[in-house]
Formats: C-alpha cells, sequence, structure tokens
C-alpha cells in the first residue's frame, strides 16, 4: 500500500505539489487569521515560494495534459525542485535569524497591514503611545518541539524538494 502511494505521488508530483502547497498558504493563513500571529517580512517571503510552486504546478498540470512529454514533466520537476530548495534556504536564513546565528533584514519591522489596525491604534502610533509592537524577523512567535515556524519550513521544504527531484529523475527512468 505504501509503495502505490509512493508512485502515485512520484507520477502525480505536480498535483500533490500543488495540493501541498495550497495547504502550506492555508496552514500560514489560519495561523495569521485564526491564531493572530502576525506574518513577519520574511513570512511573507516564504509565502511568496508557496504561490510560485502552485503556479508551476498549475502549468506543469496543463502543459502535461495539453502535450504530454516525458521531457516537459521532467524540466517542471526540476523547476520544482529548485523552487522548494530555494523556499528551504530562505526559512534556514528566517530560522537563523531567530536564532540569532545573524541578523534579520533590515527591512523586517512588521507584516501586519494597516488594515489590521482600528482607528485608535493609529492615533497612539502617531502619538507615540502605541503598545502595537509588530512581528519581528528575528523572534520566533510560535515554537513547537523546539522549533519555530520557519524551522518547520525548512523540513518541509527540503522533503518537497526531495520529492521533487525524486519525480524529475523517474521521469526521466520513463
Amino acid at each position: 500500500m505504501l509503495n502505490r502511494l509512493i508512485t502515485y505521488c512520484l507520477k502525480n508530483w505536480p498535483l500533490v505539489a500543488l495540493l501541498t502547497s495550497a495547504a502550506m498558504l492555508a496552514t500560514a493563513h489560519g495561523f495569521e487569521r485564526i491564531g493572530g500571529y502576525a506574518p513577519c517580512y520574511l513570512c511573507l517571503k516564504q509565502r511568496e515560494v508557496y504561490w510560485a510552486a502552485m503556479a508551476i504546478s498549475a502549468a506543469a498540470l496543463v502543459v502535461t495534459r495539453v502535450k504530454p512529454s516525458a521531457k516537459a514533466a521532467t524540466a517542471f520537476n526540476f523547476l520544482l525542485a529548485a523552487v522548494f530548495l530555494f523556499g528551504a534556504g530562505l526559512a534556514a536564513y528566517h530560522a537563523g535569524a531567530e536564532w540569532k546565528w545573524w541578523p534579520g533584514p533590515s527591512v523586517c519591522g512588521g507584516g501586519a497591514g494597516a488594515g489590521a489596525l482600528q482607528a485608535s491604534d493609529l492615533t497612539a502610533l502617531m502619538n507615540g503611545t502605541a503598545k502595537i509592537r509588530p512581528p519581528a524577523c528575528d523572534t520566533a512567535a510560535w515554537v513547537f518541539l523546539g522549533l519555530s515556524m520557519a524551522g518547520w519550513n525548512v523540513l518541509i521544504s527540503l522533503k518537497l524538494a526531495g520529492w521533487s527531484l525524486a519525480s524529475a529523475l523517474e521521469g526521466r527512468k520513463a
């Protein structure tokens, strides 16, 4: 049963990558909207990786359905591997900033837009009396089993890159 699941995932990797990327974005938005964790600059950048992966996956699904080609499927899977590896690197940079191994970007001040603020909050901001502290890239807002969201994203992105690479290599055999 496990072998059939693995074979299915490898053969249908663009679909699995699209659904997994959508799930990762939904999870991030859930933490933001339901959990109240406002994303920092690097959190938002990590989301862009999943949006890119979804676009590439959707393009792969369309292209390989319109004109089936093992070479095109393999190329898309290699591209997905590169995107997920980039995402792992970005997440590792973020996790390293949270662990104070290196400084985060100077632009990191917060991801909560003005839409999340009330008029009284804006007045307090202008007066300098605001109690609002925007999220910072060098502070983990949430930790589970010793890893922040960025740390978990490193592991998940590496796993997705590995699956993308395995699917690409499997496609080269066909």
